[in-house]
């Protein structure tokens, strides 16, 4: 487990993770709106766009052949495949904006959090749980049109996904929206101290969500 790092004035990039259900989407609309000086990392995804999405603003829809070829010549900070599709951030967009100073949000699940360690080990990593199992099988249900067997799947990978909880430096329970957002608006402000992944009672809440 990695040790929370110091807070610079210079760019800083946050990467928040969680598994499919936790409410992740929703917390970072609602630390956008509430932290101005925050620049929202917009992604390259290869699967279709949902109805309310819009490409450039959402996500950079392209198709598997010319991610493939972005990956080939090096273009990607991070890239990974996620059920049937692939994701990336552009790792020269991503330089660019901490050259400038800005505070940066990537939003990615935790292979490309692993990535972008092992790339810019400057990052900090926030993690969110979902306030229990019951919760994030009743977010994916309420939230999809998906067939049943791909539910049933979304949950089987969340357990994976909830095991690497471990790897990042900060984590946040998703319980209530406005105290989540609270914690994520102090772990960027550089005063999330007592919401570091160490503490002993997230070790144990994470045990019953996994087992």
């Amino acid at each position: 487990m990695r040790a929370p790092k110091s807070t610079p004035a210079a760019g800083r990039l946050f990467v928040i993770t969680a598994p499919s259900g936790a409410g992740k989407t929703t917390l970072v609309r609602a630390l956008m709106q509430q932290v101005p000086s925050l620049r929202f990392s917009i992604s390259y995804t290869t699967r279709a766009p949902r109805p309310t999405e819009v490409d450039g603003r959402d996500y950079h829809f392209t198709t598997p052949e010319v991610f493939r070829s972005m990956v080939m010549r090096g273009e990607f900070l991070e890239h990974a495949q996620v059920f049937d599709n692939f994701y990336g951030s552009s790792l020269i967009k991503v330089r660019e904006a901490l050259n400038l100073g800005e505070k940066l949000l990537l939003e990615i699940d935790w292979q490309g959090a692993r990535q972008v360690r092992e790339r810019l080990p400057e990052a900090l990593s926030i993690f969110i749980l979902p306030p229990s199992r019951s919760a994030l099988e009743e977010r994916l249900r309420r939230r999809s049109s998906d067939p049943e067997a791909v539910i049933q799947r979304r949950l089987k990978d969340a357990s994976q996904d909830l095991s690497h909880w471990e790897e990042f430096d900060y984590v946040v329970i998703n319980d209530r929206l406005e105290a989540a957002t609270g914690e994520l608006k102090a772990i960027v402000a550089g005063q999330g101290e007592a919401l570091v992944a160490g503490r002993p009672e997230i070790a144990r809440f994470a045990a019953t969500l996994i087992a």
